[in-house]
């Protein structure tokens, strides 16, 4: 082959070189809307099934939970799967839709185009904005079936008459200015509190609207599991069985009693002969 050939086949492998990158470019354009459909699809899955992000917008839960407007709020990982085969128990700190009477605790803007609203959606999936107005995050304090009120003689609500043994709340209000009560919770519906009690909207602020101010179960999004940012704060939110222990001191009682009765039935008795 003549060097004139050699040169000209260099030249044309030269050329030919950058072809392969410039068609793997267009095949990714091609296949990046695909790629960010199969990514939304899988998201909203996730948020649908399994968990979702949560911003906590304000101080309705402290110090359980922090939040205020403006600040730095926690975000929480807020799990689906444990209320597939059961309802939320008391003492659980759960995410819902709030009823229509409830005013929200913070104000979003609405999205103006349908751009800033993916944006949003988005956001809130990952927990990165706001949630929507009528999304809270409380206690459930009873559950269907059973009556609450406020307060016995140490200003501490009641359940069925049982005090609640609560150490998370948080600067409670003087016991005259958050009596209510009895209300008997409705079956399928949960009554719901914050742990900052003098500064949270919930079911005890609401006691006269429908159903005594309590929520449906189905409208429960899922139960606030873990603290995920900042990282200074990162950690499970436990679930304390608020009712239990005042349950059980309650029940101890009895056979005490009884078996105080019992010993002085069963003592011998000294005869006079």
């Amino acid at each position: 082959m003549s060097d004139e050939r050699k040169s000209k086949s260099r030249l044309w492998h030269r050329r030919r070189k950058p072809r392969p990158k410039q068609d793997t470019r267009r095949s990714l354009l091609r296949e990046l809307p695909i790629l960010l459909v199969v990514a939304f699809v899988l998201a909203l899955l996730v948020k649908t099934f399994l968990a979702q992000a949560f911003f906590i917008p304000s101080g309705s839960m402290e110090q359980t939970l922090h939040g205020c407007t403006g600040c730095t709020g926690d975000r929480l990982l807020v799990t689906k799967p444990p209320y597939w085969f059961s309802d939320p128990q008391p003492g659980d700190i759960v995410v819902f839709k709030g009823p229509d009477t409830w005013s929200p605790e913070v104000e979003t803007e609405p999205a103006s185009n349908w751009f800033t609203g993916a944006l949003t959606w988005l956001g809130r999936t990952v927990g990165v904005a706001p949630p929507a107005d009528d999304d809270f995050v409380k206690r459930v304090i009873a559950v269907g079936g059973q009556t609450v009120q406020c307060c016995d003689a140490e200003g501490r609500v009641t359940v069925d008459g049982n005090s609640l043994d609560e150490p998370y709340i948080f600067e409670p209000k003087p016991p005259q200015s958050r009596a209510f009560g009895p209300v008997t919770v409705p079956e399928g519906r949960l009554f719901v509190m914050g742990d900052h009690r003098s500064a949270s909207s919930d079911s005890s602020i609401h006691i006269n609207d429908r159903y005594g101010g309590t929520i449906a179960v189905d409208d429960v999004i899922g139960k606030a599991s873990l603290i995920v940012w900042p990282l200074s704060r990162f950690g499970w939110l436990d679930s304390p069985d608020i009712q239990q222990a005042q349950a059980d001191a309650a029940t101890s009682r009895i056979p005490v009693g009884l078996g105080l009765a019992v010993s002085a039935l069963t003592l011998p008795t000294q005869r006079n002969e």
